[in-house]
């Protein structure tokens, strides 16, 4: 296909569709990190407490084991899709209101369980979101569909990251979340109007089917450990980088609206600009050579944070950091769920996405938790060359499944 079927795919109901899923998830993942860090900053909360907040996203890391169930049974009349979406949606609405009502300096443990029904329904939504762009999309469709939905995600962490940053500085928190809970509505209103995707490999029958199957069809896969190996290591250094950017911006002397409008806003159309681009070079490139180029800019962009925290609040240098960084996390993150979707099988496919997803996710609310204690002992400079390091075990993993001279199959669009 040449350009016009490629902006057909593009602007298709199906991308659409992604889009405004990507944008419903990525809405309520922002809300128990930056805005929640903020909040707790500006309580007087103590660092080495906001990093152990990071727990609250166990469920992010557990997903898998729930996720059979979403396969095996349909909530509503609306199908087994969309019936489950809707119902998280609006208990996600419900979690985060009451999460606004609490008292973090006052109440640190209400809040803490608050946060934690908006990780879990958040989790759960990705659960199905996962399954649903899998079935919805074409093989050939995997890596753009990817690169879309990640765009609409980044979308929903804007409106929650940098709009509740920038409003935080002019309403009350509790404020913030009430008006934050009320933009789900937009993939609310997705949920219904898009169709159920068909059940080509028809569904999971009884326990065994359900819970047993998609766990031994994935690990009799020649590779099998090493590929689960590579999941938990890729973005390993990303994310535990990830878990202190905010308290290290306050830190190093940026106010929140400096934060919101730069980091946020400014941040956004980097990542935005990388997801796409990542996803048109995967058709030309493959899947695999993207992971080893995209992993590699990962690492060095991770490592610009370090020459950051010797400048200190100087915006130029900000915003040169930024940029280069979201730019190359939205094309390592764009191969990265590709990759994942490409590797499951369409009977499970709520179930091993949610296994290979939770895997990605276990340092993030693992070793990330301890990354305030890290910070606090290593120093921002050494932290994050600590983080940029990570980065290498990952890389080398791919000799083993993903040589550079194995290219994988392109998608049939351009």
């Amino acid at each position: 296909m040449k350009h016009n079927a490629l902006l057909k795919v593009i602007f298709s109901r199906r991308m659409l569709t992604t889009f405004m899923m990507g944008y419903a998830c990525g809405l309520p993942y922002d809300l128990t990190k930056t805005v929640l860090k903020a909040w707790m900053s500006d309580a007087g909360v103590d660092l080495a407490v906001i990093g152990l907040y990071t727990l609250v996203g166990l469920p992010y890391a557990l997903k898998f084991l729930w996720a059979p169930l979403l396969d095996r049974f349909t909530f509503s009349m609306m199908g087994r899709r969309r019936g489950w979406m809707l119902l998280f949606q609006l208990a996600l609405m419900l979690a985060i209101i009451s999460m606004g009502a609490s008292d973090p300096a006052g109440s640190p443990w209400m809040l803490a369980a608050a946060a934690f029904l908006v990780t879990f329904f958040s989790a759960s939504q990705d659960i199905v979101v996962d399954a649903y762009r899998r079935e919805d999309l074409a093989e050939a469709e995997l890596g753009l569909g990817s690169s879309i939905y990640f765009y609409g995600y980044r979308i929903g962490m804007l409106v929650a990251g940098s709009g509740g940053m920038i409003l935080s500085d002019q309403i009350s928190f509790q404020m913030v979340y009430i008006i934050l809970a009320a933009c789900l509505l937009p993939g609310i209103l997705t949920t219904f109007l898009t169709p159920e995707p068909p059940m080509v490999h028809g569904r999971p029958r009884n326990f065994t089917e359900t819970v047993v199957e998609p766990f031994l069809e994935y690990f009799s896969r020649r590779g099998a450990l090493w590929m689960l190996a590579f999941i938990l290591m890729y973005k390993l250094g990303d994310n535990i980088a990830a878990a202190m950017t905010t308290p290290f911006y306050l830190d190093i002397g940026f106010s929140k609206t400096e934060i919101g409008a730069m980091v946020k806003l400014f941040g956004f159309w980097a990542i935005s600009a990388g997801g796409l681009i990542g996803g048109i070079m995967m058709l030309k490139l493959g899947i695999y050579r993207c992971l080893w180029i995209f992993g590699i800019l990962q690492a060095v962009s991770t490592a610009g944070f370090a020459v950051l925290a010797q400048l200190g609040d100087y915006l130029p240098g900000l915003a040169g950091v930024v940029v280069f960084e979201n730019f190359s996390a939205g094309m390592g993150t764009a191969a990265f769920m590709a990759f994942m979707a490409s590797i499951t099988n369409q009977k499970f496919t709520a179930t091993q996405y949610a296994l290979l997803t939770s895997l990605m996710r276990i340092p993030d609310v693992g070793i990330s938790s301890l990354s305030g204690f890290m910070a606090g002992h290593m120093g921002w400079f050494w932290f994050f060359v600590f983080c940029a390091l990570c980065a290498i075990p990952g890389l080398l993993m791919l000799f083993k499944f993903a040589p550079w001279r194995q290219q994988q199959a392109a998608a049939q669009i351009l």
